[in-house]
């Protein structure tokens, strides 16, 4: 079985917003609808675990999943104090006897493209962890904390990570667990494995698969959205 977190416990504060970003009515209906509907659609994915805030857990049943109507089965799951708390409940949530691969998603990243979903998780079968993410274009600059540059990097090796990130659901567990036990906190899920000697695997994403954390981000995705609408008149 194939399973899905959703992540989007965060409180979205970047946005200045009185509403949660995730919640953020966008072209019609909520951001997080969006992404829902992205993950229902892909024939691999077997079942969702939509984590949010505790308190919010009414609110998202009755007003994002219900109108959604959508056709896979959605456990709604409590966050916790930070995404990787938040990502760690999802796990736990997971049937370990018949949950093989979990495929890690940002809640608020709503132009995922459905076959880079099931690219990454064919490649977690294959070698346990795959991510998706855009080689670098820009000049990568390392920088002090007094504001001056220590150096340039050589960007030919530098991507920028996205979601989803797949992998093997004992992979993924383990490493969570390790982390916690640790103490140490990730920017992201695949760090977490890459501290336990395993390799992760990175496919070529798309530019547009943005994660929307401020209103210029909203504007852009607005745009983005319009194409696509157009590109399938």
């Amino acid at each position: 079985m194939v399973s899905a977190i959703i992540v989007a416990a965060g409180k979205g504060i970047r946005m200045n917003n009185a509403v949660r970003k995730q919640y953020i009515s966008f072209m019609g209906r909520p951001l997080l609808g969006h992404t829902l509907l992205l993950f229902d659609a892909c024939r691999m994915i077997d079942k969702i675990h939509l984590v949010i805030p505790g308190e919010d857990e009414d609110f998202c049943r009755k007003k994002i999943i219900g109108p959604l109507d959508l056709v896979k089965e959605v456990s709604v799951i409590h966050g916790g104090n930070e995404r990787q708390d938040s990502v760690y409940n999802g796990i736990m949530s997971l049937d370990e006897k018949t949950c093989s691969i979990v495929v890690i998603h940002d809640g608020v990243r709503l132009f995922v493209r459905n076959e880079h979903i099931e690219a990454c998780i064919l490649n977690a079968q294959k070698s346990g962890a795959c991510i998706l993410g855009v080689p670098a274009v820009d000049t990568i600059k390392k920088v002090n904390e007094t504001g001056y540059i220590d150096k340039t990097l050589a960007r030919d090796n530098i991507w920028f990570a996205q979601t989803p990130q797949a992998f093997q659901y004992p992979l993924i567990k383990k490493a969570h667990e390790v982390a916690r036990e640790e103490g140490l906190s990730g920017t992201d899920d695949s760090y977490l494995v890459e501290r336990l000697g395993k390799k992760v695997k990175i496919i070529n994403g798309d530019r547009n698969n943005i994660k929307i954390t401020d209103k210029q981000d909203l504007i852009l995705a607005e745009a983005l959205l319009k194409r696509q609408h157009l590109d399938f008149c």
